[in-house]
């Protein structure tokens, strides 16, 4: 018995923590005997119905709770849904990170941003390099992505080698640095590989993902048909060779390029800094200089493509834009296709940009940085692992993915679609799920971390679908009689100057459920201001259809 339990700890583990559900939120351990891995630790961007909520990060109890084990966070790439909770998690589980350049200068900046520079261990590791973590060995392997420096990671362990390939596409013009490292891929897949966990996010489009270079191309189009306008683009502020091809082009029809939007200027500067970026002098200036040249010798780069409603083109086409009016004459270009999820906003933006009198444009401008199915076959072929787990995206991405490992011939009871929380244990004999960890979101509102949960939530939809009603009333305490109120006041339920005879026909009904209870001699606050709750509310369902939150206050007068 005893010689089971031994071979069962000499097992790899594959614990994903989040991001098997969304896009977003990507997080996985990677356990062997008393060593932990934890590859990525990104956020989420809340759902429509988490009112209030700025940021969504992972719940890390399993990590916490086996912190001893845990000898690092290794990160593929600088997007926020995999490097944004490393300030939050880096509190509660602190050890060191470990990444390509860029990425680190990205992680470094938000560090300094909460005070966590000091106290937080960093490497720098080159693509090739290895890196040596307890039981494992991580190798960085370069890849192609739509921000500078991406990983793929090779995880060494006792009972194999797992391929996680971080986002990636397969582009041999890159706008900076090399094309993928296929060669590599080749090789471990010649020694042997035992699982590969690979990107799924377009793993339902059919072909190749075109080079990010084609876009190169469409901007020099775009600058030659609009010569005469000035030009704005919308991009993500992490994707540097975008941000790179707009400047190249700008210097080709001699415009002057502005960056507005706080994260892309913080992230441009740091790819200046580690030479990751090549802006001709001259060609930056500050928004405020821009004025000082005429409207087609000008391109201002910005962020906000999603639709964000704090994003700098959101202040812009709601004329809200401190610095920057959009009017006739103005040429705005979408560098990006929309989130899934976030098509209203965009719409809603390019309508108010159209309404300006701009020409906006939204085709053609983008190509994705993840890789379509010949790409996702191409690495597969070179690795032929044993195993297929497909990773980043939701449950369809991830099902495409599989038919795909399956269309290669790797047997369908080889391939695992796993939830977050699930324990993949694997070796060269067998894997199967063995079990759950805990695992969920933390809700990040404001400075507030975890302290807003489903109960707050829930409050707060009940809020903005239905309003609230404030009940108040006094109380003697010697002789228990109602010595004022009870008064109504409410909010966001019905507009009280037209409502008069329904809030006075409110009060009414209180009032004779308290006299009521008052008279039977209950004394107690609780039944009091349950028996306001419950005769309001029904009071209210009859008359409006509607269930406001309602709350009692009762106050004790001497």
């Amino acid at each position: 018995m005893k010689k089971k339990e031994n071979n069962d700890a000499s097992r790899l583990k594959i614990i994903p923590l989040g991001g098997l559900e969304q896009i977003g939120l990507n997080i996985t351990a990677f356990e062997y005997e008393d060593s932990i891995v934890v590859v990525d630790c990104g956020l989420s961007f809340p759902a429509d119905d988490m009112l209030g909520i700025d940021l969504v990060i992972p719940d890390v109890t399993y990590l916490k709770d086996n912190l001893d084990k845990v000898k690092g966070f290794v990160i593929t790439h600088g997007h926020e849904d995999h490097i944004g909770a490393l300030p939050y998690v880096l509190r509660d589980v602190n050890v060191p990170v470990y990444a390509t350049r860029l990425t680190m200068g990205i992680i470094e900046n938000k560090l300094k941003e909460h005070n966590l520079v000091k106290g937080t261990k960093r490497k720098v590791v080159k693509f090739g390099q290895s890196i040596n973590l307890g039981k494992f060995r991580v190798e960085f392997i370069k890849t192609n992505h739509s921000i500078v420096d991406a990983a793929a990671l090779a995880i060494y362990s006792p009972a194999g080698v797992v391929i996680h390939t971080g986002d990636f596409k397969v582009d041999y013009t890159p706008v900076y640095g090399d094309a993928i490292d296929l060669q590599r891929f080749a090789e471990l897949g010649k020694k042997g590989v035992l699982a590969l966990m690979c990107d799924s996010t377009n793993a339902e489009r059919p072909g190749f993902t075109p080079s990010e270079k084609t876009v190169g191309k469409t901007f020099d189009t775009l600058f030659e048909e609009h010569k005469n306008t000035r030009i704005f683009v919308a991009t993500f502020a992490s994707n540097v060779d975008r941000v790179q091809q707009i400047i190249n082009t700008a210097y080709k029809f001699g415009r002057k390029v502005a960056v507005e939007g706080r994260s892309m200027v913080n992230i441009i500067e740091t790819a200046r800094n580690l030479n990751c970026i090549s802006i001709p002098d001259n060609t930056l200036v500050e928004l405020d200089q821009m004025k000082n040249y005429p409207d087609e010798k000008q391109v201002i780069i910005t962020t906000g493509s999603q639709g964000e409603s704090m994003a700098a083109l959101s202040r812009m086409a709601n004329s809200m834009h401190r610095k920057i009016t959009i009017g006739p004459g103005d040429t705005v270009i979408f560098s990006s296709n929309p989130i899934p999820g976030n098509e209203k906003p965009v719409t809603k933006i390019i309508n108010e940009l159209l309404r300006k009198g701009a020409d906006v444009i939204f085709q053609d401008a983008h190509v994705s940085g993840h890789a379509c199915q010949e790409e996702i076959k191409l690495l597969y072929t070179l690795i032929h692992p044993r195993y297929s787990i497909p990773v980043h995206g939701e449950y369809k991405h991830l099902m495409a993915q599989a038919k795909i490992a399956q269309s290669l011939g790797i047997d369908k009871e080889n391939t695992f679609i796993l939830s977050s929380g699930d324990v993949l244990e694997l070796d060269h004999e067998s894997a199967r799920v063995s079990g759950k960890v805990p695992v969920g979101t933390i809700l990040v509102d404001g400075l507030g971390v975890g302290d807003v949960g489903n109960v707050v939530l829930r409050d707060r939809q009940h809020l903005a679908e239905d309003g609230i009603m404030v009940v108040v009333m006094s109380l003697e305490r010697a002789s228990g009689q109602l010595v004022a109120g009870p008064d109504i006041v409410s909010r966001g339920f019905v507009y009280v100057r037209e409502s008069d005879e329904l809030i006075e026909e409110a009060r009414s009904t209180v009032d004779e459920a308290i006299q009521k209870c008052l008279d039977k001699g209950i004394r107690d606050w609780g039944k009091l201001k349950n028996t306001t709750k419950d005769v309001l509310s029904d009071f209210v369902w009859k008359k409006t259809k509607r269930r406001p939150m309602i709350l009692p206050i009762i106050m004790d007068v001497d």
